[in-house]
């Protein structure tokens, strides 16, 4: 079992910066990839971006250039780094964790990210 912790949500201005923390505990492997997820009211929870132990990553392509995904993996905790925000970037996120090879998952309770215009 996997548990998930996030942190850093909160209310920002358009063009401003929000940095999520996501603190795992319990049995990880080396193999897990971790990331965030998104979710907005009535509309479908979207892959934003993920990070593999050895520091592959993914980004959606609208955050691409403004995200940063990083993995501190001694901590098992992953970072987002999100700057430039826009209005459109507003939805809970929520940390996951996913076992390779697996249809395995596990989910943070959510942190809530509003970009005021």
């Amino acid at each position: 079992q996997v548990q998930l912790v996030e942190s850093g949500g909160g209310l920002v201005q358009d063009g401003g910066s929000l940095r999520l923390s996501c603190a795992a505990s319990g049995t990880m492997f080396s193999s897990d990839v971790m990331g965030w997820y998104r979710q907005d009211p009535g509309k479908k929870r979207e892959l934003v971006a993920s990070i593999t132990s050895n520091g592959r990553t993914y980004y959606v392509d609208s955050v691409k250039g403004r995200f940063t995904i990083s993995r501190d993996n001694a901590k098992n905790t992953v970072y987002l780094q999100m700057n430039s925000l826009k209005p459109e970037d507003t939805a809970v996120y929520y940390c996951n964790v996913r076992r390779d090879l697996s249809t395995t998952v596990y989910w943070g309770q959510g942190t809530q990210v509003t970009v005021s215009s």
